[in-house]
C-alpha cells in the first residue's frame, strides 16, 4: 500500500455524503485486548478548565457546532516530511549547533515544568518569552515546537478559550515560517490543543491537511478525531472513524469508549451514554475512574444531582477512586452549565488530598475565566478548613492569585470590595484590598487603580504617593504631560502628595526643564516648599549642570541641606563632566560651609566621604581612562587646602590599586594632612619572588651524598620512601628505614604503615605505629592511615585493637572527611566475610559512640548485610530497627521487605510497616512497600499501594528503583511502575519513559520503543531532547525509520533510506514554502553545495525566501569550510530580505571557519560586532579563535577575547586554560619564552590553583618538533614538580611523550621527577582513556614498563583485556586470561562477558559459562571496585 492510501481513504470516507449508522456494540469487538490499565491523559497535573476531551482525557464543557472547514486552519500546511536519520561523522560546528539549541530546550523545559509541578499550570507570560526565545535563535527544532504546541491547552487557565487557540495557531505559523519539521506528534498535539480549547474544527478538512503535507495518521490521531465529533456531539463522524480503526486492527481502548459516551450525552442520549459501561466490560475493558469521571461530567452538564450521586456511589462500589481533581472536574462542568446551586454538595466531597491546593487554585481561575467568580470564591473559601501548614502562610495571605485574577479579568470593581471585605473577615486575608490595587496597578489598569484607592480612603487606610508610581510610569514613557498632571490632580483630590522619589523618576522627567515642571505643578496645586522638591532640584542640576547647581548651593539664601540628600546625583554628575572648574568649588563648598552636613559630623570628614565614594563608584576602566583628569582634580584640591584622614586615604588608596593605577596614589597622599604623612609609609612595589633553578639527583644518590656531608637528609628520605612504597617495595623500604631509623620522619613512617597494610602484614604495621609513639606520642597520622589499620587489625580478629586505634583517632581529634568516611564504610564491609554481625556491631557502635563519623545508611549497611548473607531475616529486621531508633537511620530496608515478601511473613512485614510509618512518615512506608511489592512480582498489590489518595511523586525513589530495574535487566517491574504512576500527583512522565527506553537500548527492543512512543502521545508527554535521541537511536540501530525530528541531526552526511526530492526552481505546482522545505531539508541533510546551486537558480529568476533558508544555507556552507559561497548566499539574502542579519549560529560559524583557515584578525572583528549586537557567541567560536590567535601569536588580541568574555555576563562555561595555554602558545611562536613560562608558572604557584591541566601546550610544541620551548617548558614543570610539589605539568608532558611514541624521553623524565610514579590518578585515568580506542596497548605497555605498580592489578588486568577485545586479539586475551587464574585472579565478569564476545567473533566456542547479565550490570560493579582500589591507595 502507499504511504497515504490509508490516510486518503479515510479523508475520502469521511467527505461521503452517504455516511453508515454504526451501533458501538457491533463494532466494538475487541480482540486481543486486556484494560491497557489506567488512563494515560494528563499532561502534569492538568490545569482545569479547558475541554480536557481526546485520547485518555476526560471530557468537559458544553456541545457546539461543526465549524466552518475555512476556520481550521488559517494558513496552508506545506513541506515534504523529511525523516532524519543519523550518521556517524559529526562536524565540530554541528555540535556547537546542537549543544545550544538543546540547551535552549532544557532550559525552556525546566521554566515550563517547574512552573507546572508548583502550581499546575504556566503563564502566558513566560509561554509567549520562551516562544521568543526559541524564534529569536533561527530553525527551532521538532521538540522544541512541539513543548510551545502543548502548552497552548488546558495549562494556561488564566486564558481565555479562543485566545489559546488563537495563541496555538500562531505558534504553529510562526515556527512553520521558521522551518520547522512537523510530525504526527505535532498534528496530534495540536488536536489536543482543539479539544482542550473546545475549537470547532472539521475533522475531515484536519485528516486533509495532513494527507497534503505527508503526515500519515496513527492510533493516536483517530482517539482524538473521535472525541472531536464527540465533544459536538456527533456521534456518526465518531463511528466512521471508530469503523476505520476495527478495519485497521487498531485496538479500541478505554479512552475511545469514554468519548463515545461524552458524545452520546451531548446528542441527547443520556441512556446510550449510560450503556456504553456494559458494553466496554462485554468488550473486555473494565471501566475505569476516567469513565465515571464522564459519566459524572454528562450528568452535570444536565444537572441532574440524583444520578450524579447514583454515580458516585457506583465509582465507589467498583472499586474507582476518584480524586479531588475528578470531583473538580465535575464542579467545573455544574458551574460552567448553570447549575451552581448543586456545587456546595460537590464541595463536601473534597477530601483535600496532597496536591488539592494547586488543583483548586486551578479550578478557581478557570471558573473566573468563565465568568464564574462567585462558584470560584465559594472554592476559595473552602480553603480555610485546610491545615494551616497546607496553606503555608503566616499572617494568611490566602486569596492572592484570585484576586489578580479577578482584577485582570475586569471584574467589577465592588463585587472585588466584597470578596475582599469578606476574605478579611473570615481571617483569611490580612490586607485584600491593597493586594487588589497592587494588582490593578501591575496591569496598569487606571480607572480600577483609582477606584481602589477610594475605597481605601473611606476604609481608613493610608494611600501612599508610591502607589501611583505605575500610573506616572507609563505616561513618562510616552512623554505625555497632560497624563502625569491629571494623575497629580488625582492624587492631590486624596491628599496625597508627590515624594521625592515620585517627583524624579516619575514626574520631572516627562517636562523640558525643572522651571516648566515647577510651574506645571503649581497650577495643579502640588505644594513646592517641601524639602522632597528641593532635594528634587538639587539633584537634577547635579547630573545635568554643575555650574548651575554650585550657583543654587553657594547662594547664602539656599536652606541647610544633608548633602547625603543628593549625594549619589553628585557622583554621577562628577562622572559625566569635564567641568573640573566647578567640581573643585563644590568639593570645597562641602568642605566648608556647614548647611551641607548633619549635626554629628562636620564638613570635612562629609566632603572626605564623598570623595571616597566617588572613587569606589567608578569602574576600573572608568579611572584609567580617566587618570589625567583625576590627577588635575586631586592638585586643585589641594591647592585649596583640602584635606583627607589616613583612613580616608588608604581607602582610595585600595581602590586604586585594585585598579592599577599606582600613580594616582601620589596624587592623593598629597591631600593627607603633613603631620599624618608619615604613619603612611613609603609607597613601593613588592619584587615577586620566584623559584630557584636547579635539578635534583636520584634519591638514593642523594641520600649518600647528604650523609657524606653530614647534612639533614630527612625530607629525601621521606620522599626515597614515598617512592618505595609507590613500587610496592616493601622489604626495601623497610630496610631503608632501619639504615637511618633516627632520621624517619611523620611522613615516611606513615607510608611505611599504610604499606605494611596493603600486604596485610599486620605485625609490621603496628610495630612501626609503636615505634612512632615511642618518638612522638603527640603525633597524629592521616586519617586514611589509621582507617587502613582498622581494616588491616579487623579482618585478622585482633577487635579490639582495632578499638584502641579508632579511640585514639578521637583522643587526637583527627579530622574525618567524605573520602575518609567512604573508606569506613569499605572496612566494615571487608569484615562482612570475616568476622560476621558481632565485630561489625562492636566498630560500628565505637565509630558512632566516638563521634568520629555521623551515622549514615551507608555505615550502618554491613551490619544488615552479614543477617542477610546469614539468611536472617528477623536478625536483619531487628537491626535496622535499632539503627532507626539509636542513629535515625534504616539501612536496606528494602532488601528486608523483600525477603519478607517473598517468605510471605506478614506478622514480621506488619511490624516493619508500622515501625516505618511511625518512625519516617507514612508516605516512606507505602513507597517502601510499593517497591517490594513490584520486586516481588505482586502488581495487583503494588497498584493499591500507589493509588492511595494523596500520594505525590517522589523523584529521588522513583529514580531508585527504575535504575535498579535497568541494572538488573527487569523490563517487566519497570514498565509496571510507569503504568502505576501515570496519575501520581507531580511525576515527571518523561522521566518514567526515558527509563524503559533505556532499558530498551540496551535490550535492542526496538518494537517495544516504539510502542512507548505512541503510548507518550497518547498520554501526551513533552519529550526532552535526550529522550528523542534516545528513542531515535534505537529505531536506526535497527534499520527502523524515525517518526520525527532527530534534534542531533544537523549538517550530517545523508545515510537516510529515503531521499529529499530535489529540484531546481519552484514550479507552478509547488508553493514557495514547499521550495523553502526542501532546500532547508538538503541543508541538514549535509547537501549543502546542491542546495547553494538550487539558491542561485532561483535567485537569477527572482524567487523571494523567507530569512530562515538564507541563514541555514549559509551555516551548511560554513560547516563545510565554503566562507566564499557562505558570503555569497549572504549578499543575496541582504538584496533580498530587508534588514537581513545572520543568527546567532551562523555567526559563531563564520567565526569558526575564519579561524580554521587562519584568518584570525576577520574573526576577531566578526566577535566584536557579534557582541556590539548583543549576540551571545558559541564556545566552540571562542575556542577555536584564541587558538587561532594563539597560533599566530597575538597574545593582544589573546587579551581582549578574554576581556570581552569577561564582560559578556556569561561564562559559557569556557575554561580559563584555553586563554592560558593558547596565550602561553603565541608567547612561543614569539619565540619569548620566558613569557611563556611566566604566563603558566604563574597559574600553579596561585594559592588557589586547581592544578588544571596544560597538555595542550605540550602537544602543539612536541608536533612543532620546538626543542628550545620543550626544554624551556620541561624544566618550569621539573621545578614546579621539586619546589612546589605541583606535579600535574610534569604529568601532562610525562603522558605526552607517551602519547608522541618518545618513550626514552619519558623514561628520562621519570628518573628526573620519580614523584611521577605517585600520580596515581592521572595515571589511571590515561589507562582509561588508552582503553577506549583500538591499537594502544604498545603505549600501554610502555607505562607500564616504566612504572609496573601505579596501580593494583584487579584494576590494570581488565582495562589490559579490554584492549585486548577492541583489538580483536584472542591469544593474547586466552594468555592474560590464564595469567590471571595463575596468580589466583577472580576473572570479573564484565571481562568474561567480553571475552566470550570475542570468542564468538572468532568462530570458536565460549569455554566458560557467559554471565547472564547485560555489560552495564558488570561495568558497574567493576567501577566500584576499581573506585575502592583508587581509595586505599597512596595519595
Amino acid at each position: 500500500m502507499p504511504f497515504h492510501a490509508a490516510t486518503a481513504n479515510m479523508a475520502a470516507l469521511l467527505r461521503s455524503a452517504r455516511l453508515l449508522k454504526f451501533s458501538p456494540s457491533g463494532l466494538i469487538q475487541v480482540t486481543r485486548t486486556k484494560r491497557n490499565g489506567p488512563p494515560l491523559g494528563r499532561l502534569y497535573s492538568g490545569a482545569l478548565g479547558g475541554g480536557r476531551t481526546g485520547a485518555c482525557s476526560r471530557l468537559i464543557g458544553p456541545a457546539s457546532e461543526n465549524a466552518s472547514s475555512s476556520r481550521v486552519w488559517p494558513y496552508a500546511v506545506a513541506g515534504v516530511r523529511g525523516y532524519a536519520m543519523a550518521t556517524e561523522k559529526k562536524d565540530e560546528a554541528s555540535v556547537a549547533v546542537r549543544s545550544k539549541q538543546a540547551q535552549q530546550f532544557d532550559w525552556a523545559l525546566a521554566k515550563l515544568d517547574s512552573s507546572v509541578r508548583r502550581t499546575g499550570r504556566i503563564t502566558k507570560t513566560l509561554l509567549l518569552r520562551i516562544f521568543h526565545d526559541i524564534c529569536r535563535t533561527g530553525y527551532p527544532s521538532g521538540n522544541q515546537a512541539l513543548l510551545l504546541l502543548r502548552s497552548c491547552g488546558s495549562l494556561l487557565p488564566e486564558v481565555p478559550l479562543e485566545e489559546r487557540t488563537v495563541l496555538a495557531h500562531r505558534v504553529w505559523e510562526k515556527l512553520q515560517e521558521l522551518g520547522a519539521q512537523f510530525d504526527v506528534s505535532h498534528y496530534n498535539a495540536l488536536l489536543k490543543v482543539y479539544l482542550q480549547n473546545e475549537f470547532k474544527f472539521s475533522p475531515t478538512d484536519f485528516l486533509s491537511k495532513m494527507e497534503a503535507a505527508n503526515v500519515q495518521p496513527n492510533r493516536v490521531t483517530y482517539q482524538r478525531l473521535i472525541a472531536a465529533y464527540c465533544q459536538n456531539g456527533n456521534i456518526e463522524g465518531a463511528s466512521t472513524i471508530l469503523g476505520f480503526m476495527k478495519s485497521k486492527d487498531l485496538p479500541i481502548t478505554e479512552a475511545v469508549f469514554n468519548s463515545l459516551l461524552t458524545g452520546h450525552a451531548r446528542a441527547g442520549d443520556i441512556e446510550s451514554a449510560k450503556n456504553i459501561l456494559p458494553v466496554m466490560r462485554g468488550a473486555g475493558i473494565e471501566p475505569g475512574p476516567d469513565t465515571y469521571v464522564s459519566l459524572l461530567t454528562a450528568y452535570a452538564e444536565k444537572g441532574d444531582l440524583d444520578s450524579l450521586k447514583k454515580t458516585l456511589e457506583e465509582a465507589e462500589s467498583a472499586d474507582c477512586s476518584l480524586m479531588d481533581r475528578d470531583i473538580m472536574q465535575v464542579i467545573f462542568t455544574l458551574a460552567k452549565a448553570g447549575h451552581q446551586q448543586y456545587v456546595p454538595e460537590m464541595v463536601e466531597r473534597l477530601r483535600h488530598e496532597r496536591g488539592y491546593v494547586p488543583d483548586a487554585m486551578n479550578l478557581c481561575l478557570s471558573l473566573i475565566t468563565q465568568g464564574q467568580e462567585d462558584t470560584a470564591f465559594h472554592i476559595l473559601k473552602n480553603f480555610s478548613s485546610l491545615h494551616p501548614d497546607t496553606l503555608g502562610t503566616d499572617p494568611p495571605n490566602l486569596g492572592n492569585f484570585f484576586l489578580r485574577h479577578c482584577v485582570n479579568m475586569d471584574t467589577a470593581v465592588e463585587k472585588i470590595r466584597c470578596y475582599c471585605k469578606e476574605l478579611q473577615e473570615l481571617n483569611l486575608h490580612t490586607a485584600p484590598l491593597i493586594f487588589s490595587l497592587y494588582c490593578a496597578l501591575e496591569a496598569n489598569k487606571t480607572g480600577v487603580s483609582l477606584e481602589l484607592m477610594k475605597i481605601l480612603k473611606e476604609e481608613g487606610l493610608p494611600v501612599r504617593p508610591h502607589y501611583f508610581c505605575p500610573l506616572l510610569n507609563q505616561h513618562v514613557k510616552d512623554n505625555n504631560t497632560a497624563g502625569v498632571v491629571e494623575v497629580v490632580k488625582g492624587m492631590q483630590e486624596l491628599g496625597v502628595s508627590p515624594d521625592a522619589e515620585t517627583l524624579s523618576n516619575y514626574i520631572l522627567p516627562v517636562f523640558p526643564s525643572t522651571e516648566a515642571a515647577r510651574q506645571a505643578l503649581k497650577d495643579a496645586g502640588v505644594p513646592l516648599e517641601s524639602e522632597d522638591f528641593l532635594s528634587l532640584e538639587v539633584r537634577s542640576l547635579a547630573v545635568s549642570n554643575l555650574a548651575k547647581l554650585y550657583n543654587l548651593l553657594s547662594d547664602p539664601s539656599f536652606p541647610s541641606l544633608d548633602h547625603s540628600n543628593f549625594r549619589g546625583s553628585l557622583i554621577l554628575g562628577f562622572r559625566k563632566s569635564d567641568d573640573l572648574e566647578s567640581m573643585v568649588k563644590i568639593t570645597e563648598l562641602l568642605y566648608k560651609d556647614e548647611r551641607f552636613t548633619n549635626e554629628s559630623s562636620n564638613p570635612a570628614e562629609g566632603a572626605s566621604f564623598f570623595l571616597y565614594n566617588l572613587i569606589d563608584s567608578m569602574s576600573e576602566g572608568e579611572v584609567q581612562a580617566q587618570e589625567d583628569m583625576l590627577r588635575k582634580y586631586f592638585n586643585k584640591l589641594q591647592t585649596q587646602n583640602i584635606t583627607v584622614s589616613v583612613n580616608i586615604y588608604r581607602g582610595i588608596r585600595n581602590l586604586l590599586e585594585s585598579y592599577h593605577v599606582p600613580e594616582l596614589i601620589k596624587d592623593v597622599i598629597a591631600l593627607v594632612d603633613p603631620k599624618d604623612r608619615a604613619s603612611i609609609g613609603s609607597v613601593s612595589a613588592v619584587p615577586r619572588v620566584t623559584g630557584i633553578e636547579g635539578k635534583v639527583l636520584v634519591l638514593e644518590k642523594k641520600l649518600a651524598e647528604l650523609k657524606a656531608e653530614n647534612k639533614p637528609l630527612s625530607s629525601v628520605l621521606k620522599q626515597a620512601i614515598q617512592a618505595l612504597c609507590a613500587e610496592e617495595n616493601m622489604q626495601r623500604a623497610l630496610e631503608l628505614k632501619q639504615q637511618h631509623e633516627d632520621e624517619m620522619t611523620v611522613g615516611g613512617y606513615a607510608s611505611l604503615i599504610n604499606l605494611c597494610c596493603r600486604h596485610d602484614n599486620v605485625e609490621e604495621a603496628l610495630n612501626l605505629k609503636q615505634e612512632l609513639n615511642r618518638k612522638d606520642s603527640s603525633i597524629v597520622l592521616d586519617a586514611s592511615k589509621y582507617i587502613a589499620l582498622v581494616k588491616t587489625l579487623s579482618k585478622n580478629g585482633r577487635v579490639e585493637e582495632a578499638v584502641d586505634i579508632l579511640k585514639e583517632m578521637k583522643e587526637k581529634e583527627v579530622v574525618m572527611n567524605d573520602t575518609h568516611i567512604t573508606m569506613l564504610f569499605y572496612t566494615l564491609n571487608a569484615v562482612v566475610t570475616k568476622g560476621g554481625a558481632p565485630v561489625i556491631r562492636r566498630l560500628q557502635d565505637t565509630i558512632f559512640t566516638l563521634g568520629l563519623a555521623k551515622p549514615s545508611a551507608n555505615l550502618c549497611s554491613p551490619l544488615i548485610t552479614a543477617y542477610l548473607e546469614s539468611k536472617d531475616l528477623p536478625g536483619a529486621l531487628e537491626a535496622a530497627l535499632e539503627c532507626q531508633k539509636h542513629y535515625n537511620q534504616l539501612p536496606r530496608i528494602h532488601d528486608i521487605l523483600v525477603g519478607l515478601v517473598e517468605k510471605g511473613d506478614t506478622e514480621l512485614l506488619q511490624k516493619a510497616m508500622d515501625f516505618v510509618s511511625q518512625e519516617r512518615g507514612e508516605m516512606n512506608m507505602l513507597y517502601d512497600l510499593f517497591f517490594a511489592f513490584l520486586q516481588t512480582g505482586r502488581y495487583r498489590e503494588a497498584r493499591k499501594i500507589i493509588e492511595t489518595p494523596g500520594l505525590r511523586a517522589r523523584p529521588g525513589r522513583l529514580q531508585w528503583y527504575a535504575e535498579k530495574c535497568i541494572f538488573a535487566n527487569q523490563m517487566e517491574a519497570l514498565e509496571q511502575m510507569v503504568d502505576m504512576t501515570a496519575k501520581l500527583f507531580e511525576c515527571d512522565r518523561d522521566e518514567m519513559y526515558s527509563y524503559i527506553l533505556r532499558l530498551c537500548k540496551e535490550t535492542n527492543d526496538w518494537e517495544k520503543a516504539e510502542a512507548v512512543w505512541t503510548k507518550m502521545q497518547e498520554e501526551n508527554v513533552i519529550p526532552r531532547e535526550r529522550t528523542l535521541r534516545m528513542l531515535a537511536d534505537i529505531l536506526k540501530n535497527n534499520g527502523q525509520e524515525v517518526p520525527f525530528e532527530v534534534p542531533e541531526t544537523w549538517y550530517e552526511q545523508a545515510a537516510t533510506a529515503q531521499q529529499v526530492k530535489s529540484a531546481t526552481t519552484p514550479t507552478t505546482a509547488e508553493s514557495v514554502t514547499e521550495y523553502q522545505a526542501r532546500l532547508l531539508a538538503l541543508c541538514k541533510k549535509g547537501k549543502a553545495k546542491e542546495a547553494y546551486g538550487m539558491l542561485k537558480k532561483a535567485d537569477k529568476k527572482g524567487v523571494k525566501l523567507t530569512p530562515a533558508p538564507y541563514d541555514h544555507l549559509i551555516r551548511a556552507l560554513l560547516a563545510e569550510g565554503a566562507i566564499e559561497d557562505a558570503m555569497v548566499v549572504k549578499d543575496i539574502a541582504v538584496s533580498r530580505v530587508p534588514g537581513f542579519q545572520l543568527s546567532n549560529i551562523a555567526t559563531s560559524l563564520l567565526i569558526i571557519t575564519h579561524s580554521k583557515k587562519g584568518q584570525a584578525k576577520d574573526a576577531l572583528e566578526k566577535l566584536k560586532s557579534m557582541l556590539q549586537a548583543d549576540h551571545v557567541p558559541s564556545q566552540l567560536a571562542i575556542t577555536r579563535l584564541v587558538q587561532a590567535l594563539g597560533n599566530h601569536g597575538d597574545v593582544a588580541g589573546i587579551q581582549e577575547v578574554e576581556s570581552l568574555m569577561k564582560g559578556l555576563g556569561t561564562s559559557l562555561n569556557l575554561s580559563s586554560m584555553v586563554f592560558v595555554n593558547n596565550k602561553a602558545l603565541a608567547h612561543i611562536k614569539n619565540g619569548d619564552l620566558e613569557s611563556a613560562v611566566e604566563v603558566l608558572e604563574s597559574v600553579y604557584t596561585s594559592p588557589d590553583s586547581t592544578s588544571p591541566s596544560m597538555s595542550f601546550v605540550f602537544r602543539k610544541i612536541l608536533e612543532d618538533d620546538d626543542d628550545k620551548a620543550l626544554d624551556k617548558l620541561s624544566a618550569m614543570a621539573e621545578r614546579l614538580a621539586n619546589h612546589f610539589a605541583c606535579y600535574r605539568p610534569a604529568s601532562d608532558l610525562f603522558l605526552q611523550l607517551l602519547d608522541m611514541d618518545k618513550f626514552e624521553d619519558a623514561k628520562f623524565m621519570l628518573a628526573r621527577c620519580n614523584a611521577l610514579a605517585e600520580q596515581k590518578e592521572v595515571l589511571l585515568s590515561y589507562l582509561s582513556r588508552k582503553a577506549q580506542t583500538p591499537g594502544q596497548m604498545g603505549r600501554i605497555k610502555a607505562l607500564l614498563s616504566l612504572i609496573p605498580d601505579f596501580t593494583e592489578k584487579q584494576v590494570l588486568y581488565p582495562y589490559l583485556l579490554k584492549c585486548h577485545v577492541l583489538d580483536k586479539d584472542l591469544p593474547s586475551a586466552k594468555a592474560l586470561q590464564e595469567q590471571m587464574q595463575e596468580e589466583g585472579m577472580v576473572v570479573d565478569e564484565l571481562s568474561l562477558k567480553r571475552l566470550a564476545a570475542l570468542y564468538r567473533d572468532a568462530g570458536e566456542t565460549v569455554p566458560f559459562p557467559e554471565p547472564p547479565e547485560s555489560f552495564k550490570f558488570y561495568a558497574d560493579k567493576l567501577r566500584e571496585r576499581a573506585d575502592k582500589a583508587q581509595m586505599t591507595a597512596e595519595e
